[in-house]
């Protein structure tokens, strides 16, 4: 029998007991006219009597708590359930409006009438992820930087000033807090079955977020603040998350069938997953992924306490522990030092690295569309979750459940509608690892500096004329200067794109790059030492790209000022001059890419270098960095100081020079 089959909770006894248990052992009916009137109006006062608190230093008494709130939590659910649609929105729309989604709350209001409990549990997490968002916007009427923490955010001054100390302490017994029900965590980490949510607590929240309504209202017209709501995250370009091909209903119901067979599922989640593929076929793309992203997170730590022996933290950490989330299982070490065995079980190492290199991508790199923390943060607006990003996290689970469907169903990793799915996740590479930004944007540079042999200029003969002014290096004697350091280096170049004729040249320099970046670089488990230089690199190319869109912008302004004859005397000559600078600006820019990109695919280098040699590197990045800082102040249009580059550029050529002479670079010690 499957491990998945086994697995009857992901609960600790004691977050079970505490969830399932503690808030029914009062027994005995609560009457709901204690806690809100006849018009909706909540008592806050008859609410915040149930709080108990330790009498040693006075923190809540979650316990006691969560058993005295028990049977008010009931009452609740059973009010809402006695109204009609009509009268609850009467009774309480107007005091949803300050979470900028009124629909949400009605939508959970229906959920709690039939109490189906996958349902419940998805309206918990929408719910809680819109309350999380709302709570910011109201601590920002007083506080500047938004805790990223709701259990940070729950225990701010600035919304105690608004709602209460004790009415915050109401709210962190049902969220934000690991003593209480912690209600939000357990669900967004995929530990809870939908059976083990009770649906009152669902209908608890759903009250005390109207009465949070109320106070702020109160709050609001003694203050005269107005409420402001942060935009929404919105996804750009979302071709880059296109990964997998589109998904169809056929091959939707091929997934249905791995569900049922995936040693990848917990049985007791099971209705999660069904809930999940039909929220992708009535195009809920946002439920869609919200109910599928913690079920990829149980999946995979179901694999990871399997491969590395703790088969106890499949379960929820104690409020003293850490839980086991996929931060923690993506790492290349375990908390206690030793080697993570989760990547050896996936057998392929294209298909360890590629399921690493996505879930990093769409789940952790800053760059990436971090789908998880803002959707979990109600950072992203519901009604508008794109199809594209739903697409990838469901083709990406389906060649999870594939994988691990067992022996006696290997047949399903060669159908023809899943088999496209694995070859896609066994050739995924990183998009969003700083590697892989890095690549990006030394292309999209070079791509720019490709652009300025088509710009139009004036003829050879008025550049001619400012070449014999005192102090102004020939431009052909840079560009030598530039392809003897690209001669030193050509052995590490890849020869057919390399020409000893025109080494500097556009078609050349391109060629180069674009073989350079197609090389695989590993993007998993990069140290301190590799990220630090990848900075400084990243740097190096904003600037490049910076200088290479300047001076176009300017050939092309002062031409068209030319044309018309609209430039006063020394700015033509300025112009003038700028023409000559191009030349080897151009070149310069092309050799300082084809440096950053020989150290970028050798980048895992830098932890082989001693202290001191490794500060030497860094020091001699820095000087580069610092030189195309200083070259996009002299092309910018308000300084065009173009002798200026021109010797700026002749004292940058020397370093590189001398540096490379030592044989310090990364490339050279591969």
């Amino acid at each position: 029998m499957a491990l998945s089959d086994s697995v009857t909770t992901c609960l600790s006894p004691a977050v079970h007991y505490v969830i399932c248990k503690l808030g029914f052992e009062e027994e005995g009916t609560y009457d709901v006219n204690n806690v809100v009137s006849e018009n909706g109006e909540v008592h806050w006062q008859a609410v915040t009597e149930h709080v108990h608190y330790l009498e040693a230093d006075r923190c809540v008494d979650y316990i006691r708590s969560i058993r005295s709130l028990g049977p008010v939590c009931e009452s609740v659910n059973l009010h809402f359930r006695s109204l009609s649609k009509e009268q609850f929105v009467a009774q309480y729309a107007l005091w949803f409006h300050w979470t900028n989604y009124t629909e949400l709350f009605l939508e959970v209001f229906d959920v709690l009438q039939y109490a189906q409990t996958t349902e419940v549990a998805l309206g918990l997490m929408k719910l809680t992820s819109c309350l999380e968002r709302a709570l910011g916007d109201v601590y920002l009427l007083i506080g500047k930087d938004c805790p990223f923490l709701l259990r940070d955010l729950l225990a701010s001054e600035q919304l105690a000033v608004v709602f209460g100390q004790v009415v915050m302490d109401v709210l962190r017994v049902f969220i934000g807090s690991p003593c209480g029900l912690n209600l939000r965590n357990v669900l967004w980490h995929g530990f809870a079955s939908p059976q083990e949510i009770p649906a009152k607590y669902c209908a608890m929240l759903l009250f005390l977020t109207a009465g949070l309504g109320q106070l702020l209202q109160t709050y609001l017209l003694q203050t005269e603040h107005i409420l402001v709501h942060r935009p929404y995250v919105t996804f750009i370009s979302l071709e880059e998350l296109d990964a997998f091909p589109d998904l169809n209903h056929e091959t939707l119901s091929v997934a249905e069938e791995l569900v049922q067979v995936s040693n990848f599922v917990l049985k007791t989640m099971l209705p999660i997953w069904m809930a999940a593929l039909t929220a992708f076929k009535q195009s809920r793309y946002a439920d869609c992924v919200i109910l599928l992203l913690p079920q990829l997170e149980v999946g995979i730590r179901l694999l990871f306490t399997t491969t590395n022996k703790c088969p106890h933290r499949l379960l929820t950490a104690e409020s003293s522990a850490l839980y086991t989330t996929f931060d923690e299982m993506l790492t290349k070490h375990l908390g206690n030092g030793e080697i993570n065995q989760l990547p050896p079980v996936l057998e392929e190492p294209a298909m360890a690295s590629a399921l690493k290199e996505f879930l990093w991508d769409f789940l952790n790199h800053q760059e990436g569309p971090r789908i998880r923390d803002r959707l979990s943060h109600g950072e992203i607006n519901l009604k508008t979750f794109p199809r594209e990003i739903a697409n990838q996290i469901v083709a990406f689970a389906i060649t999870l459940l594939c994988r691990f469907s067992g022996e006696d169903m290997a047949a399903f990793k060669e159908h023809q509608l899943v088999k496209p799915l694995m070859n896609s996740a066994n050739c995924y590479r990183s998009r969003f690892h700083t590697i892989s930004r890095l690549k990006k944007q030394v292309l999209e540079c070079m791509k720019s500096v490709h652009l300025w042999p088509e710009l139009l200029t004036v003829s050879e003969e008025h550049v001619q004329a400012i070449k014999g002014l005192e102090g102004n290096i020939e431009a052909s004697t840079l560009i030598l200067k530039m392809a003897e350091i690209l001669s030193q280096l050509q052995q590490y170049l890849p020869q057919h794109c390399y020409s000893s004729d025109d080494p500097i040249s556009g078609v050349v320099s391109e060629r180069l790059l674009t073989e350079l970046c197609d090389r695989q670089t590993s993007t998993l488990y990069s140290p301190r030492p590799v990220l630090e230089v990848l900075v400084v690199l990243r740097k190096i190319s904003t600037q490049c790209h910076q200088v290479s869109e300047q001076v176009a912008a300017s050939v092309k302004l002062r031409f068209g000022q030319w044309m018309k004859k609209a430039l006063r005397s020394r700015q033509r000559h300025n112009y003038l001059r700028m023409l000559n600078s191009i030349t080897f600006l151009s070149a310069v820019l092309r050799l300082i890419l084809v440096l950053i990109t020989l150290e970028l695919v050798n980048v895992h280098l830098a932890c082989e270098k001693n202290p001191f040699d490794y500060q030497q590197y860094l020091k001699f990045l820095k000087s580069v960095l610092q030189y195309t800082e200083n070259l996009v102040t002299y092309t910018s249009p308000e300084k065009n100081k173009w002798d200026e580059t021109t010797e700026l550029t002749n004292k940058a050529l020397i370093k590189i020079r001398k540096f490379i002479d030592r044989k310090l670079t990364l490339t050279q010690s591969a």
